[in-house]
């Protein structure tokens, strides 16, 4: 889901799951590319759908789109898959602008959601009239609605908490590693994660570091918070708001006590860390779980654990949706994919393929998310941790530049770690960027 996103999304790379256990699987990260005109279709009626998305949304994995078209025999479904969503968005908007080039389903990051409602949603169907959206959770049908009550984007997964750790570097550097017991010494809140960070380091097994990211600890402290980078009226709040603040203290704390082995998540060198056993703990949505699983490899499998994030307060950390042009050629099909495939069984589906967590609550009751656990990561309770996780995510306060926002304040938490930037420089240079972009 996945690399794909900007400095707060999902990475949308999972493990694969049994009925009631997650297996780790080999998922390509750049997802699948297929050519095709949106508006194929033939004389005997036979139609091509299109849907373009970024990193890993699952479907193809999870082989829902060859079931869609068994029970749909004269609809083909192609997805068009761009690994970066960095480099999705921008075309997304210029097709929006110039009114051509759409698919028929368009995936969307909650990062640009804000955004797409505010100035495009004329452009989209509105999917309240053909979908039950009191079937996600309330804050995830709030994200996609617009000023007059349209529903532009149907909830295709969540990115509830967690804590993912080495159990065998923490018994090295003499931490509790069992998961009940990392979540009492977190329960504190980041601070504690702080602490606990100082006390591994003091036994650190040779080359390696407690955490991956200080910028990936930021995001994480960040959405607990309802309120982020803008207030309910739209003004951007960034630099008064005391989540941004504590995070941006948080990080700059970790990387000066070399907590941090100072990665940008999900680029070369990260995924090199995980590969070389090099990190301890990494701040784990639900869909990261999979990148940790891909990356690290068969040797480290059984040797990550997943506890329950710091502090009382849930999160959430990234989800997408899917949306429907007007323009497209077949706008009544189009829809009907989008309804079929954000239902519980098939959100259910994908979280089986590669462990993105459903934003639909019909989901969270069958056996098949309820009782997954994760043999990669010691057989982790993940449906429950999950599941306990999302009942009580804060409504977050959504802005139309919130991806921006976080991917400026992320690469300034970066050159602080890799550069040795003081934290004071840093800022002014993160807020001077984000002033010029969001004006």
């Amino acid at each position: 889901m996945r690399i794909t996103r900007t400095g707060g999304g999902r990475g949308r790379r999972a493990a694969a799951l049994t009925t009631s256990v997650l297996t780790a699987s080999a998922l390509l990260l750049t997802g699948c590319s297929d050519d095709g005109d949106s508006d194929a279709s033939d004389s005997n009626g036979n139609i091509t759908l299109k849907v373009a998305d970024f990193g890993q949304f699952g479907y193809k994995e999870a082989g829902l789109f060859a079931k869609y078209h068994k029970l749909h025999p004269n609809i083909t479904v192609k997805e068009e898959t761009t690994a970066n969503e960095q480099d999705y968005y921008p075309k997304l908007l210029q097709q929006l602008n110039s009114g051509s080039g759409l698919a028929d389903v368009t995936g969307i990051e909650v990062g640009r959601i804000k955004e797409v409602v505010d100035t495009q949603a004329g452009k989209f169907v509105d999917l309240s009239k053909s979908i039950n959206v009191s079937d996600w959770v309330s804050w995830k049908e709030k994200q996609a609605t617009a000023k007059d009550g349209t529903v532009i984007g149907a909830g295709t997964d969540i990115g509830p908490m967690s804590l993912c750790y080495r159990k065998d570097l923490f018994e090295k550097a003499g931490l509790p590693s069992d998961r009940e017991e990392v979540a009492k010494a977190v329960a504190g809140g980041w601070e504690d994660y702080i602490k606990l960070g100082e006390q591994y380091k003091k036994k650190a097994p040779s080359g390696t570091y407690f955490m991956d990211s200080s910028s990936a600890m930021f995001n994480a402290v960040v959405s607990s918070s309802a309120k982020q980078y803008y207030d309910a009226d739209g003004k951007a709040i960034y630099k008064d708001s005391p989540a941004v603040q504590q995070g941006w203290d948080l990080a700059a704390e970790a990387a000066s006590k070399k907590l941090t082995q100072g990665l940008a998540q999900f680029q070369d060198p990260w995924n090199a860390a995980l590969r070389k056993g090099t990190v301890a703990t990494v701040a784990c949505p639900a869909w990261m779980a999979g990148q940790i699983s891909i990356h690290s490899g068969d040797s480290f499998k059984g040797k990550w654990d997943i506890s329950r994030a710091p502090g009382e307060t849930a999160a959430n950390w990234g989800g997408s949706f899917l949306s429907v042009p007007k323009s497209g050629a077949h706008v009544k099909e189009a829809t009907e994919l989008v309804k079929w495939l954000t239902a519980p069984e098939q959100q259910a589906e994908v979280f089986k393929a590669i462990g993105v967590f459903p934003s639909n609550q019909g989901a969270y009751k069958l056996a098949s998310v309820k009782n997954a656990k994760l043999p990669y990561f010691n057989d982790a309770p993940i449906g429950q941790i999950y599941a306990d996780e999302a009942k009580s995510i804060p409504e977050a306060v959504l802005g139309p530049k919130d991806g921006v926002i976080k991917d400026a304040i992320s690469r300034q938490i970066n050159n602080i770690e890799q550069r040795g930037t003081s934290p004071d420089k840093a800022w002014k240079a993160a807020t001077d960027e984000i002033d010029k972009a969001i004006g």
